[in-house]
């Protein structure tokens, strides 16, 4: 199969599944193909599929991500000693480990083609991620709590592993957003430490944050990268760690943010 008779394919068996879906027409033009396909997979709940299917799938998305060109740590320059900053598509990127922003499910984002991190790590990883997510709370019997850490594989991702952790949220009022607290802060540093120490327990050489809590979370996003800095430093040097550690951005002014931070300190 070419990729255009996998994206059909895969069209055809998520539509086939939910019988509301079946009388869905399958657009013409392939960027429409292309998010009627994530759609159909953010919405999927995490229940098993076809070998035949996986093997369509899994092609198929290695093959999209190739196209969008696979990043190594060797690509990049270090800004610090063993520290990196790049501004792009973290599910492009080849190294060890990738830290998803996860909600307290941990199964994914469900809305369709929503730009978060969690959607776009489900959508490339493959359903696989979804299920292995519903698995380990299925075992863990509650909602995951805020500063903690889970690991899977990253499946169809260009890296070996997915860190998997919920950053504290800063709350919408009447009036705007609550204010910052010592206690949203020690728990966002919990998560870059968190997903340090799981890394190193899984034998990872690299690991790549994104910028946890600063979406749809709501944490400042300033004050959240001094936190990410000066938490993976203080790791680093307490701990002897050779672990190679990107922050990954995708806004320009996170970019402006790190670089500032990590040239200046």
């Amino acid at each position: 199969m070419n990729q255009n008779e996998r994206r059909h394919y895969l069209i055809a068996g998520l539509l086939n599944e939910q019988p509301q879906y079946k009388e869905r027409k399958v657009p013409n033009s392939i960027q429409e193909q292309k998010l009627l396909l994530r759609a159909l997979l953010n919405v999927r709940m995490p229940e098993k599929v076809s070998g035949e299917f996986l093997k369509v799938q899994d092609d198929y998305l290695r093959e999209e991500t190739a196209e969008k060109g696979i990043v190594k740590l060797s690509d990049l320059q270090p800004i610090q000693k063993g520290i990196y900053l790049w501004k792009g598509d973290i599910t492009r990127l080849a190294a060890d480990a990738i830290v998803n922003a996860a909600n307290s499910g941990m199964t994914g984002c469900y809305q369709p083609n929503h730009a978060c991190i969690d959607n776009c790590i489900h959508t490339f990883a493959g359903i696989q991620l979804r299920l292995a997510c519903a698995e380990i709370m299925e075992k863990q019997g509650f909602p995951e709590p805020v500063g903690r850490a889970k690991i899977t594989s990253g499946y169809n991702l260009p890296c070996k592993y997915v860190l998997h952790t919920v950053g504290p949220a800063v709350n919408r009022t009447a009036g705007g957003y609550e204010e910052l607290t010592s206690g949203h802060c020690r728990q966002l540093a919990s998560c870059y430490r968190s997903c340090m120490e799981f890394a190193e327990e899984n034998g990872c050489g690299s690991l790549a944050f994104c910028c946890i809590s600063t979406g749809v979370f709501h944490f400042p996003n300033q004050r959240a990268a001094e936190i990410a800095v000066r938490t993976v430093k203080e790791y680093r040097e307490n701990t002897g760690s050779k672990m190679e550690v990107v922050f990954n951005v995708f806004r320009e002014d996170d970019y402006e943010i790190y670089e500032n931070l990590l040239r200046n300190n």
